[in-house]
């Protein structure tokens, strides 16, 4: 009885025999609503979309699609290292696959130069018109080198003194600033800042298979003067003081006085030695009072000799020259 009944059932849900009367409306409705789910995707589909496949792939496919993604896993592994990284993976890759030595990849430094030692190879200790007429980078650069260092002092080697042999150079930026050289002994090994003279130096030297001279001067304390006058003294630069007095004075006309006869000579002689004899009992007199009362103003003898001579007020900038006189010779 059971299984009749199971079969009734499903002859009810329109499995068997029996069926509604609204099943064929069903099937028409459901067969519109394929067609149009049909050309929405149709519609929707994008032009590098490939299709869906069925149930298994081609191995072809498969094939790429995976040479494809691991691809995308090695660029994404490359992206990830640095550039020295990236460059020891290829040379194990390479050399995996191809062999040889690691040695074989390793770059000679030989030719290697910094900056130091191309100013080394151009520099100059004074540059002319004839040395920047050919300007490569390389001399650009010294002589930029060249430009920056202060020429007014030297800073000096003299420890080959007595084969009579000097090195010199120019001071930079700190030593300026610290006063090494013009302030301190110039000399390389030496600190000194006491007794310092300035000493004026022909340097000969040879530069680029050239021979070239020139005139330095140095600032050294006397031990180190003696180490340079060695062989022969150099010539010192002294400060020339300037002598007021002694210019006004040279301007001042010299008058001439008239010649007198020897009877005139011997009158005159007389007259002067009574005149001292009667004016010696005045002066021991008047002594006290004449070295109590002390004369500012000029005496009466000097009205007579001309126009007084004004002195002229000097400025703030000659008061500076003056002063700054001995510390640049």
């Amino acid at each position: 009885m059971v299984p009749q009944q199971l079969r009734l059932g499903a002859a009810a849900r329109g499995h068997g025999g029996y069926d509604s009367d609204f099943s064929d409306e069903e099937n028409g409705e459901k067969s519109v609503q394929k067609t149009k789910s049909t050309k929405e995707e149709s519609l929707l589909v994008k032009p590098f979309q490939k299709a869906k496949q069925g149930s298994v792939a081609h191995r072809q496919f498969a094939a790429e699609e995976w040479d494809r993604e691991e691809a995308r896993k090695r660029r994404f592994h490359l992206i990830s290292m640095d550039a020295y990284e990236r460059h020891k993976k290829f040379v194990n890759d390479y050399i995996l696959y191809y062999g040889g030595k690691r040695e074989d990849f390793r770059r000679s430094g030989a030719n290697d130069k910094t900056d130091l030692d191309i100013i080394r190879e151009n520099h100059r200790f004074l540059w002319n018109e004839d040395d920047e007429a050919d300007m490569n980078w390389e001399k650009r650069l010294a002589k930029k080198y060249y430009d920056k260092l202060f020429k007014e002092y030297c800073i000096a080697d003299l420890s080959r003194y007595k084969e009579n042999k000097f090195g010199f150079r120019w001071r930079h930026e700190k030593e300026v600033i610290s006063g090494k050289g013009q302030f301190s002994c110039g000399n390389k090994h030496c600190d000194e800042e006491e007794g310092l003279k300035s000493w004026e130096v022909n340097f000969g030297y040879v530069e680029h298979g050239e021979k070239r001279n020139a005139l330095v001067k140095l600032r050294l304390c006397p031990e180190c003067s003696y180490k340079l006058n060695f062989h022969h003294r150099r010539k010192e630069i002294k400060a020339s003081k300037k002598r007021g007095t002694a210019v006004m004075s040279s301007k001042e006309p010299k008058v001439k006085k008239p010649k007198l006869s020897r009877s005139t000579k011997k009158k005159s002689k007389k007259k002067t030695h009574k005149d001292e004899v009667s004016s010696e009992d005045s002066d021991n007199s008047d002594k006290d009072s004449d070295n109590s009362d002390v004369q500012d103003g000029p005496s009466d003898a000097d009205f007579w000799k001309g126009p007084l001579q004004e002195t002229d007020e000097k400025s703030r900038e000659e008061e500076f020259d003056e002063y700054f006189q001995d510390l640049f010779l």
